[in-house]
């Protein structure tokens, strides 16, 4: 009799467990972004980006029904301006790809799944030398970033979903180390890198 009573409560126990085991627990996603940047001023350098578009890739996985962990990987190109006592208009056009990890939390809400994340990571911004860049010393530079983003899934069907969202990252302004010397455009501030994105899921 204890035996089937002990049966009976550790049923009903994994009985959620189970059910999760048998659902998706990982997702990658493919979407469209694009990349601002407002104006940063420090150091008597004034610095700005066109708004440019690009994609992003993610990998999901899920510990739990309402928590994830997630890794990022995007790539857009711009073009920064620079202008300084002695520079009317330095320019560098510049392919910059983010590497970043995050925690995600959802909620569920019949086919809508709104979800927050936070997470950590970096920009890597390289300039082309093409005719975009009137600055041809310029070199790689790496900020680690932090970022905050929300946004919502809409179920399509068990295994696709349409992905809206916000992301923004907070972290230094690239200088690209120009002539060699980092403090050329070096405006020494923080300022904001904003990521709207939409795209696609699959769930497997």
């Amino acid at each position: 009799m204890k035996k089937i009573i002990l049966l009976g409560v550790l049923s009903i126990l994994l009985a959620p467990m189970a059910g999760f085991a048998q659902e998706s627990r990982q997702d990658v996603s493919i979407s469209a972004i694009s990349f601002s940047m407002p104006q940063t001023n420090g150091n008597g350098v004034q610095q700005t980006a066109t708004l440019s578009g690009g994609g992003l890739a993610s990998y999901r996985f899920m510990l739990t029904p309402r928590s994830a962990l997630e890794g990022n990987y995007s790539f857009t190109q711009d073009s920064m301006k620079f202008y300084t006592s002695t520079l009317n208009n330095g320019r560098i056009l510049s392919r910059n790809q983010e590497v970043t990890g995050a925690y995600v939390y959802n909620l569920n809400f019949k086919r809508f799944n709104p979800f927050a994340e936070a997470g950590v990571g970096a920009i890597i911004f390289s300039p082309l030398p093409q005719a975009g860049t009137n600055q041809l010393s310029a070199r790689r530079s790496t900020e680690v970033v932090a970022m905050l983003g929300a946004g919502v899934a809409y179920e399509l069907s068990p295994s696709w979903d349409l992905r809206l969202q916000y992301r923004e990252f907070v972290g230094k302004a690239p200088n690209y180390n120009v002539g060699g010397s980092a403090a050329t455009f070096k405006t020494n501030a923080f300022t904001f890198f904003n990521y709207p994105s939409l795209g696609v899921a699959y769930h497997f």
